[in-house]
């Protein structure tokens, strides 16, 4: 019988990996003889995710071995895999209730998540019979690729061996082909993965816990350093933590709350408070917001074609003035976007940035919001006197040119 105990070799093992180290604090540990080798899952009672291990299967490895197996079992967690990040095909479906083929699906999306985390850790790292691409049946698979890259693959593979119902000639149904996923060399259980045994309020917990401890790892890594973490893959980690938000919610959001009611006078209507005595009031509420639409060279065709793809979704809430810049604001090109119209994407400048032209234009009119589409890439503009939001991408957005208290929307392509 084994004494090995992984809780005595976390902070050894782990020592040059301050990310990993920092989230492994947040896992629990437990040994089970019910697992082979190793694996991750929600544990139902008490909604925090928890990595099982066979203490004999980890007294057989060597240090390096035993820390590649605890960062791919983090990796599975950072990564999504457990839970939610499932095919399309496979999204809702509950492992204690899947057909064969259903089954042999499973075992790909497995192997293919193995793969695509193994190449992170390397080879030498990880235990001999582990999934590695360019190795074995995957020999002609390139390393680097997602998850789903994989196992796409692998059923292309299935395919090509057989008639991707079962073995060449065999009506069996389970999808095997000529490529069996038991013998793919996956060391660690993912029999787990799903949390079919939890309930949808404590899989969500569990999710929310992962990540505020992943954001916390993350905060102690950029302090202390990622270890053998690769840039892409710390860029693809802080990703997954940011808070998501639907821009086009966000835009919505703006219009409406920039809607302003004009109240009249009339007999027609019933006055509530002195009925017969007064006459009621009838309130329209209406929006005039200025659309600015940076058109230097630098804002792409394809942010501009995002972007005025939604203002026609937003043309059935308000009319919309749209104000084309670039160091100045081209005055004989500015319109107005009517209720219920339908434009196309156009660009009318080619020039630089300057913020203050278009500010400077809403400022003299009368509008109740001010949305600048742009790439960020110019000096602070000067305040503006109506409620003011900016929209770019991802890249201008994490690092815009200046910083401002207003809200800045990601544009999601």
């Amino acid at each position: 019988m084994s004494d090995f105990n992984l809780n005595d070799h976390i902070f050894r093992l782990l020592q040059q990996e301050p990310f990993f180290a920092a989230l492994s604090r947040k896992i629990e540990k437990a040994e089970s003889k019910a697992i082979p080798t190793a694996g991750v899952r929600v544990n139902p009672d008490t909604g925090y995710f928890e990595m099982l291990y066979n203490p004999k299967f980890f007294e057989g490895l060597t240090d390096e071995q035993r820390s590649g197996v605890l960062i791919h079992e983090f990796y599975h967690l950072v990564f999504e895999h457990v839970l939610d990040r499932l095919p399309d095909e496979l999204a809702g479906v509950m492992k204690g209730g899947h057909s064969r083929a259903q089954s042999n699906l499973f075992k790909l999306w497995n192997i293919g998540a193995d793969l695509s985390i193994n190449c992170l850790i390397g080879k030498d790292k990880l235990p001999e019979m582990c999934c590695f691409p360019g190795v074995g049946p995957f020999a002609k698979m390139p390393e680097g690729q997602t998850a789903e890259w994989y196992y796409d693959e692998l059923k292309r593979m299935q395919d090509e061996a057989g008639d991707g119902q079962g073995e060449p000639g065999d009506d069996s149904g389970d999808g095997s082909g000529g490529f069996n996923p038991d013998d793919a060399g996956q060391f660690d259980s993912h029999d787990d993965w799903g949390g079919e045994a939890s309930s949808d309020a404590i899989k969500e917990i569990a999710k929310e816990r992962l990540k505020e401890a992943t954001k916390q790892a993350v905060q102690e890594a950029t302090t202390r350093g990622w270890g053998n973490i690769s840039s892409s893959c710390r860029e693809e980690i802080m990703d997954r933590i940011a808070t998501r938000v639907d821009w086009r919610k966000v835009l919505r959001w703006f219009v409406k709350c920039s809607q302003r009611s004009n109240k009249r006078s009339t007999p027609r209507r019933l006055n509530r408070r002195y009925p017969y005595v007064h006459p009621g009031r009838k309130v329209e509420r209406m929006a005039n917001v200025a659309i600015s639409i940076d058109q230097s060279g630098s804002v792409s065709d394809a942010m501009l074609a995002t972007f005025y793809a939604e203002l026609n979704n937003l043309a059935s809430l308000a009319t919309f003035t749209v104000i084309p810049f670039d160091t100045n604001v081209a005055e004989d090109k500015v319109y107005v976007w009517k209720k219920g119209d339908r434009r196309k994407k156009e660009r009318v400048l080619h020039g630089g940035t300057c913020f203050n032209a278009p500010t400077e234009y809403v400022n003299k009119g009368i509008y109740d919001g001010h949305i600048v589409l742009t790439d960020m890439c110019a000096p602070k503009p000067k305040a503006s006197k109506c409620p003011r939001m900016w929209m770019t991408d991802k890249n201008n957005g994490q690092n815009p040119y200046f910083k401002t208290s207003e809200r800045i929307v990601i544009i999601d392509k």
